[in-house]
């Protein structure tokens, strides 16, 4: 029996067998540890672990965990309210006979330390389970990396980065639209305002070194000759980067990356080069506009907002940088109507279009009615993606050879986003894998929260 299935963009093909691991994704907040109080605590301690990567190897990795817990990859994601005063206690428990000092530092925040010992950078949490004490102001709101800053050139490699989130204290507020329920602000001013957000955290590994550090070989490491052959986001590779967040199977990478939303909605796409190398970073559907860089709203001053950011289509994230950037999907000189709406229709032109598409000043989309330019072969003739409906449009319906997976239930478009470096499309040389991963617009009616 044929199924009727929605489709996604045809950008995908060649890759789409791949796929078959999706899996629901995550709502359209930030993963991680929330703390909304003025005092929040977090306790983070540094532990030896494996993560797995999707040419089947598994990796030995040192990481930042959430108390007793195990090691995660990356740290977890802490997020707090501006002006809250955070407090970090880090303990080390990595391997003592790897004699290994741990500490973090917090880029973009004047921080004081408490115990452990004397560091280059700060103070550390010595080898024998030692504990440091970390405490600042989240004066900024923004997008920040912390990470490792004892021998940060093995400690980073190894896995000790993470995100923290400073929310801005503008208010987030009803939007009206029929299918979302905030708007919410990245910064204090309204230029900075998105319906979803994503966080990308892009890392690398040279997986040579963490053979020798299992083999218990530190001494013989030189970094000189680090070559990375493993691409991460948010500590997973593709196709693993699809799987549901917190699934059993992936127990030190609890974090995932597929990014949803629905025509005319903002996404903020908080983007941190946490590892050793830069990543062109190439953004489809849309150039996305970065708003701000390193925590600091890119802006002439007063209430100017945001004029001072700027639209790239691939964007270089250089080691240890931070960017918030809004990418927004309007359909914009797409010269068809990718809802497939009959030429000769008509809608209403004074309020939302219920299931349709949403335009803020109440003007029917642009290209309505607007037939799909391309004949399309009949359905035997063609060779079927796990995301094809048969149709064209979003949420369009079409008949599909029979046991067809239909993976897109939503009959969303998806757009890749991943780097535009070749190299970092592979798992150790395998492909596809590395950073990798894809935007899912839905159709209106679909819900993403």
């Amino acid at each position: 029996m044929n199924s009727g299935l929605k489709r996604s963009g045809g950008l995908i093909v060649g890759i789409l067998a791949m796929l078959m691991l999706w899996g629901a994704p995550a709502q359209a907040v930030v993963d991680g540890i929330s703390d909304t109080s003025q005092n929040p605590v977090f306790n983070l301690v540094a532990r030896q672990d494996y993560i797995s990567s999707p040419d089947g190897d598994s990796i030995v990795m040192w990481g930042y965990a959430n108390g007793g817990g195990r090691m995660q990859y990356p740290g977890p994601t802490l997020i707090v309210n501006q002006g809250a005063n955070v407090t970090i206690n880090l303990t080390n428990q990595l391997p003592v006979a790897h004699g290994q000092n741990v500490s973090i530092v917090f880029p973009g925040h004047a921080v004081t330390a408490s115990g452990g010992v004397a560091g280059a950078l700060t103070r550390e949490a010595a080898s024998n389970g030692g504990l440091v004490t970390y405490r600042f102001t989240a004066a900024q709101p923004g997008t920040y990396l912390y990470r490792s800053g004892t021998r940060p050139d093995l400690q980073v490699e190894m896995g000790l980065v993470g995100a923290l989130i400073v929310r801005s204290s503008m208010a987030s507020h009803a939007d009206g639209r029929p299918y979302t329920d905030q708007i919410h602000y990245a910064y204090n001013h309204a230029g900075t305002a998105y319906h979803h957000e994503y966080l990308y955290l892009l890392t690398e590994i040279d997986i040579k070194i963490h053979d020798m550090v299992e083999a218990g070989q530190i001494a013989q490491v030189d970094m000189t000759d680090w070559f990375p052959v493993h691409w991460f986001v948010n500590g997973r590779a593709f196709p693993d980067l699809l799987q549901p967040p917190g699934v059993p199977w992936f127990p030190t990478q609890p974090y995932n990356c597929v990014p949803r939303t629905h025509p005319f909605e903002k996404v903020l796409i908080r983007v941190i080069g946490a590892g050793l190398q830069l990543h062109p970073m190439h953004y489809h559907g849309q150039d996305p506009l970065v708003i701000a860089e390193d925590g600091r709203l890119l802006t002439s001053g007063g209430t100017a907002g945001p004029d001072l950011g700027y639209k790239l289509s691939t964007i270089q994230f250089t080691p240890g940088q931070t960017a918030d950037m809004i990418w927004e999907w309007t359909g914009a000189d797409l010269g068809w109507d990718p809802y497939g709406h009959a030429p000769d229709s008509t809608l209403p032109a004074d309020q939302p279009i219920v299931g349709y598409e949403y335009t803020p000043d109440g003007v029917n989309y642009p290209d309505h009615g607007q037939p799909f330019p391309v004949i399309l072969a009949e359905r035997d003739d063609l060779a079927f993606g796990q995301f094809w409906s048969g149709s064209p449009f979003l949420g369009g319906m079409g008949d599909l050879p029979p046991g067809h997976p239909g993976l897109n239930t939503g009959g969303g478009f998806l757009f890749p986003w991943h780097s535009h470096s070749e190299k970092e499309l592979t798992s150790n040389d395998v492909f596809p894998g590395g950073s990798l991963t894809f935007v899912v617009l839905e159709h209106p009616t679909v819900p993403i929260r």
